[in-house]
């Protein structure tokens, strides 16, 4: 159920250029959160009211602590990044609907783009069978080792070819031109429409 809180943060660092991943104590939150979901934070700046959703990367049940991974692109997301370990932050969540996870799925595909991959890592934690994870960055991957820790098989393009293959995600689905049973993407909008119609043409 979702409900205003204002939990702690006890980790608060940089991962790559302009991306940060802030962890959260919150019991609530943790405890009926799902992966895919997302939570609403609120600047602690007068001017801003308006929140700044957040997908949800980890949750540790058992601790109570989740952890959240977004990119400063604007005075909002720049403010949450001058936090500090033992700040705290007003938070609305779990929000949105989660991944749906289907039963007898042997072969799972997860699809990120930028800063749609964070999602993709809780849900990893709960996939049986053969999971391959297709990234997309502009330069800078994240949260590559997260999901390899996981037991996904990652595979990473850049636009710049710095790392990994040369160009969009898309066109590393076609270069490996690996068929799964069930395809989770997250990411922006023109990337999600070119999954769906490369799923679409293979059937999945």
């Amino acid at each position: 159920m979702k409900r205003l809180y204002y939990p702690t943060i006890v980790e608060q660092k940089q991962i790559a250029e302009n991306i940060f991943s802030m962890k959260l104590q919150c019991g609530e939150i943790a405890e009926t959160a799902l992966s895919g979901q997302f939570v609403n934070l609120y600047s602690k700046e007068k001017d801003m009211l308006l929140p700044r959703p957040i997908s949800i990367c980890e949750i540790d049940k058992k601790e109570g602590i989740i952890t959240l991974v977004y990119a400063v692109v604007g005075r909002g997301t720049e403010s949450f990044s001058h936090l500090k370990k033992g700040d705290t932050i007003k938070v609305l969540g779990p929000l949105g609907n989660g991944f749906k996870m289907e039963e007898g799925i042997t072969v799972h595909m997860l699809v990120g783009g930028g800063i749609g991959v964070p999602p993709l890592v809780e849900l990893s934690k709960h996939l049986k069978g053969k999971v391959y994870a297709f990234l997309g960055f502009a330069e800078h991957p994240i949260l590559v080792k997260e999901l390899e820790s996981y037991g996904a098989e990652v595979f990473v393009a850049t636009e710049d070819g710095s790392v990994g293959f040369k160009g969009n995600v898309v066109e590393l689905l076609n270069k490996k031109d690996i068929k799964g049973d069930m395809i989770y993407s997250c990411g922006p909008k023109p990337m999600l429409r070119a999954v769906s119609k490369w799923a679409g043409e293979r059937g999945i």
